[in-house]
């Protein structure tokens, strides 16, 4: 309870967006033009231009390579992360979603449960594929399930799957607004897993940066790209 479908989510928006008037291609970015310090387009892969003055970064876990087409260093690449689904024996009261000290959480899904942890950090490099990975559950999900939750010793795994956090090894946190020398290039990246949840929020806030040249809703500015050069971490604690 609580929780939403993600999925559900990215339509809706994608919906809204084409009644706005957004017009979506499917394509890959594989050169972004320039004159002097100001954006001008960028080129697709299979062929063609898009003339546009003003470039948003919304890549995701492919940020840093987009970045990189306009000779920007951007710390945000693809890490690998898995969702398991599993069953228990034993009929268990509601559960709310739980986070155990050593990161693994762990909630309801309809009939089952989900587990999820983020692999410690020399065994988290960047990642392209999508392969499920057992040994992080059997290892590390599973044990500590069963000391927190005795019941859990007793689980049958149902499936897994695989994604991509757009991981800003920087400091964890969004990369937002514009570039301050390359003139209408602006980030929306680097969410480190809070994407979703903070989706709707980002992009309202990099609209009303553009359209007026400062943030109107709510200020933002920590999140800007200089901090990386000026090494300005923001931190935040108990992150899953």
């Amino acid at each position: 309870e609580g929780w939403f479908d993600a999925y559900s989510l990215l339509r809706g928006l994608r919906r809204k967006a084409e009644s706005q008037g957004a017009h979506y291609v499917k394509d890959r970015v594989c050169a972004i033009t320039r004159d002097g310090s100001r954006i001008t387009g960028v080129s697709l892969e299979k062929g063609g231009a898009v003339d546009a003055g003003t470039l948003i970064n919304a890549a995701g876990p492919h940020a840093g390579a987009v970045a990189r087409l306009a000779g920007i260093d951007l710390p945000v690449e693809p890490r690998k992360r898995m969702s398991y689904v599993f069953d228990c024996r034993s009929e268990l009261p509601p559960i709310p979603l739980s986070i155990d000290p050593s990161g693994v959480a762990f909630r309801p899904e309809g009939p089952h449960y989900m587990a999820i942890v983020s692999p410690r950090k020399e065994q988290d490099p960047p990642c392209e594929d999508f392969e499920e990975e057992y040994g992080l559950f059997d290892e590390v999900i599973w044990p500590t399930l069963a000391h927190r939750v005795p019941a859990f010793e007793a689980i049958k795994l149902v499936r897994a799957w695989a994604g991509h956090y757009d991981y800003n090894t920087f400091d964890q946190n969004a990369v937002l607004g514009a570039h301050p020398d390359l003139g209408g290039f602006y980030f929306c990246n680097g969410f480190s897993g809070h994407g979703i949840q903070q989706s709707p929020a980002a992009g309202r806030a990099v609209a009303e940066l553009i359209l007026h040249g400062e943030y109107q809703s709510l200020d933002l500015s920590r999140f800007g790209f200089e901090r990386l050069a000026e090494n300005r971490p923001v931190q935040e604690a108990n992150v899953v």
